[in-house]
């Protein structure tokens, strides 16, 4: 491994000088960036992946959707689809996206759920077709910065922090850990619950070397497991994990405390379920009588729709909803959020 990055670090500092020119033109206004009178609230981060992104999200929503009209904006990684849609009834994880599509499913009726590769072409198609809109959510916009934000939310995982990484190829930094300090705060994700202060102090001052700016700390909170089958209450002691994310280690080491994990069928973020991954899980069940299946509440939106429903019928499948759940100054990191909200009013 280390070999391996030694021999891409010349490639790495090609994709430095390449984005750091990007970030110098749009620093200087040569290249136009977007700013809207609306708040938009930007969560992003520097690496490839993984980093609890939608879950911020949803924290988001959970904190406003009662004071404001709220519209989230997200690329829409591996739709089927181009172009900007505004989610509907009619649409589903494939048109729009998964994790769009997680938001419409659990918050649709109080949000509106948008999704764009342009995104400053975007906000105004937001706001010309909802016009009600106060504040947008920009789900992974770190990098686009033809919309330049209100706010800007910089997520860092802890088992694999900015600070420590390294640019493309060599490492998963899309841009230098400099970049950082375009953040209004930094929040470091999926941290162990029994996080010591002296450890949070150590990583704030890793952090503050290259960002002043506050630092706040997360874990991930599991809710209950649940059913896609309503006729099903608990899952067996045995199970088998299916996930398509883009870090699986946490879940994988919950349900290690908590079942015997038979089996992990693993697939790539955004994977697209087919038919043979299916048949290949009712294969497995065959001979594994015992074993009931968990997944994420990602991968659910892809794998409870019409297209499996006959399949799946009657299957031990079971998703498991996490949530953000702050260590301390939870309450400090929302009041940063609803003040910079009402200063745009």
């Amino acid at each position: 491994m280390i070999l391996l990055r030694i021999l891409l670090f010349p490639f790495s500092w090609l994709y430095y000088l390449i984005t750091q020119i990007r970030n110098r033109l749009y620093d200087r206004g040569i290249k136009p960036s977007v700013k809207f009178e609306i708040p938009v609230i930007c969560v992003g981060n520097l690496t490839v992946g993984g980093t609890g992104k939608s879950p911020m999200i949803e924290h988001l929503i959970r904190l406003l959707q009662n004071k404001y009209k709220i519209a989230t904006l997200s690329r829409g990684y591996g739709r089927t689809t181009q172009g900007i849609r505004i989610a509907g009834p009619s649409e589903n994880a494939s048109t729009i996206g998964d994790e769009p599509f997680q938001f419409f499913t659990k918050f649709g009726r109080r949000v509106t759920v948008a999704v764009g590769e342009e995104r400053a072409l975007a906000i105004p198609t937001i706001l010309q077709e909802r016009s009600d809109t106060q504040v947008i959510l920009l789900d992974d916009g770190f990098q686009h910065r033809k919309v330049s934000p209100g706010f800007s939310i910089l997520l860092t995982d802890y088992h694999r922090p900015f600070y420590t990484d390294f640019l493309l190829p060599s490492g998963r930094l899309r841009e230098s850990r400099w970049s950082a300090g375009r953040a209004d705060v930094i929040v470091v994700t999926k941290c162990p619950i029994n996080l010591s202060e002296d450890k949070m102090i150590e990583i704030e001052r890793s952090i503050r070397h290259y960002a002043e700016k506050p630092v706040f700390f997360t874990n991930i909170r599991y809710g209950n497991v649940t059913a896609f089958d309503n006729s099903l209450a608990l899952p067996s002691k045995q199970i088998v994990l299916i996930t398509g994310i883009a870090n699986s280690k946490p879940l994988e080491t919950h349900a290690r405390e908590n079942y015997t994990v038979i089996k992990h069928f693993s697939f790539n973020d955004h994977h697209a379920y087919q038919e043979s991954d299916i048949k290949t899980f009712i294969e497995f069940k065959k001979s594994h009588p015992q074993v009931s299946f968990l997944t994420t509440e990602k991968d659910k939106v892809k794998l409870d729709t019409p297209q499996f429903q006959k399949m799946l019928s009657g299957f031990p499948l079971f998703f498991l909803p996490i949530e953000v759940d702050f260590i301390k100054a939870g309450k400090d990191f929302d009041e940063i959020v609803l003040n910079v909200i009402q200063r745009a009013q």
